[in-house]
Parts: C-alpha cells; sequence; structure tokens
C-alpha cells in the first residue's frame, strides 16, 4: 500500500518516513458528537473563520505499509472516506456504542463489494452488543442482502494484526465503558472522563498520544475538558499529544496559543506520521 501524499501535516511534525515501522494517522474528524458548526449552523458565530474549525465527528485513518485501519465510523463516515481516499480497510476498530462513533457502519459494506470478504471489527464486550441490536439486518440468520459483513471479535488484551501492535485501552466516559487502542506508538483516546492507572501504564512510552478534550470549561460529568486532558499529557510524559472531540466554543488559533508546545488541537484531515 503507497502513502496518500495530498494531505499533509502543515506543521510537518512526525513525518520522518524513512523507518518502516511508521504509522500515519489521518484525523477524518475530531468534533464533538453534534459535529461543529451544529446542524442550522447555529453558533457558527463562536468561532473564527478558520477552516480548522470545521469538524466533522471524530474518526480515524491509520496506515502503515500493509495495513489500513479505520478508528470509529460515525455520520459522516461516507463523506469522510471520499474526501481522505479511503480505498481499502482491513480493520475496524470501535471505541463505544454511541451513535457518533457507529452510525457509519452500514458505508463500510461498499467496502465488502471491493474486497469480497467480511471486515474485522475489534470493540469491547458493551459495543459488540449493542452494535449487534441497532444493526440487527447485518447478523441475522438469513441476512439482509447486499447489507455490510462484519466480523466482531472482542478484544481485551494486545494482540498482532499484520504489522501492527494493537493494545486495548479501557477508560470510562461517565457511565460507559469506553475502549481507546494503542497501535504501535499511538494511543488513540476520545469521549474520555477517567483513565485508570493500569491503562495508564499501558500508554506510557507511546510517541504521540490523541485524547478528548471537550472544551476549556467548565467541568463536564462526562468528558474531559482541555485543561484535564493537558494535565494527563504531562503527567504520561507524552512527547506529542494531539487534542481531539472539541466543541462548538473551541476557536482553533485561539486556543493553540493557550495550550504547551507539546500539545496540540488536530483538525480535520490533518496528517501525522509516528516513527
Amino acid at each position: 500500500m503507497s502513502w496518500i501524499q495530498n494531505h499533509k501535516d502543515c506543521e510537518g511534525e512526525h513525518n520522518n518516513m524513512t523507518n518502516t515501522n511508521a504509522i500515519r494517522c489521518t484525523f477524518l474528524g475530531t468534533g464533538t458528537s453534534m459535529g461543529v458548526p451544529v446542524a442550522g449552523g447555529f453558533g457558527r458565530n463562536w468561532v473564527s473563520k478558520d477552516p480548522r474549525n470545521e469538524r466533522w465527528r471524530c474518526s480515524a485513518w491509520i496506515q502503515s505499509e500493509d495495513t489500513s485501519v479505520i478508528i470509529d465510523a460515525g455520520p459522516e463516515f461516507r463523506l469522510q472516506t471520499i474526501r481522505a481516499g479511503v480505498e481499502w480497510i482491513d480493520l475496524v476498530l470501535i471505541t463505544h456504542e454511541h451513535m457518533d462513533h457507529i452510525a457509519g457502519l452500514d458505508d463500510l459494506r461498499a467496502y465488502n463489494y471491493k474486497q469480497e470478504f467480511p471486515i474485522p471489527l475489534f470493540t469491547n464486550e458493551e459495543s459488540a452488543t449493542a452494535i449487534r441490536q441497532r444493526f440487527d439486518y447485518m447478523f441475522e440468520p438469513i441476512k439482509y442482502p447486499g447489507s455490510t459483513s462484519l466480523d466482531i471479535e472482542i478484544i481485551d488484551k494486545s494482540r498482532t494484526f499484520r504489522d501492527l501492535t494493537i493494545t486495548p485501552l479501557p477508560c470510562t466516559h461517565g457511565n460507559v465503558d469506553v475502549q481507546g487502542y494503542r497501535i504501535n506508538q499511538l494511543s488513540y483516546l476520545t469521549d474520555v472522563k477517567s483513565i485508570p492507572e493500569s491503562t495508564k501504564e499501558r500508554i506510557r512510552g507511546s510517541s504521540v498520544m490523541v485524547l478528548s478534550g471537550l472544551r476549556w470549561s467548565p467541568s463536564h460529568p462526562t468528558h474531559l475538558t482541555i485543561p484535564e486532558a493537558v494535565e494527563i499529557a504531562e503527567e504520561l510524559e507524552i512527547p506529542m499529544t494531539y487534542l481531539i472531540h472539541m466543541n462548538s466554543y473551541v476557536d482553533h488559533g485561539k486556543s493553540q496559543k493557550k495550550l504547551p508546545p507539546h500539545v496540540r488541537l488536530a483538525y480535520d484531515m490533518q496528517e501525522i506520521t509516528i516513527p
């Protein structure tokens, strides 16, 4: 598989592609559950016209030399894959069952038609149950003709998938169990409020962390704020952290000036390479 070259990270960090173990992360979406701006465009005037303030629902595309992985498939998934040029998907990782992370699973059927095999999907037990219930037509004994074909597998410990090492990162999102993923040297966690110490140990040593930071203030019952996310990045001593899942009140340019050098806001279609 060749690297996609047409959407470079304009700031250039981590873009050393000489390491054959490197992976590339494309942020397909970096917004909160309602997207930014929200339906109807309400609140558009809260932030500047900086295009980085246009945020589709959170999803990421991870590429290695041999493997193409999608993390979450929300309501804009079809448009995200077209915009980024995703032509092949070897694996889907689902963080949790909320619809802004799974509503686009039906659009995977186009990849089934092209690839001619069910797509493996890794997630936790709760999300697997929810997916089978909400998309029951995909899993009935007599499957609805032409619907998406998925092979769901519960992942609760590190495993190798082709040329990637994938480690689950259990966290909590209010009363919902969410599951981040460490993929080689990248740790990706979204919709997080609390990270257990055992999960922090799995994250330590990552070169890059992607972590949700909903807003500056006030505190939220089910999401980390931006200051809380920065505290975690500093506690874990991650060299570079990118924040995602920002809401309509977070202006990219103004916010970036307030963050330490090792923490940055991600934006839609940004690409980073992790050695």
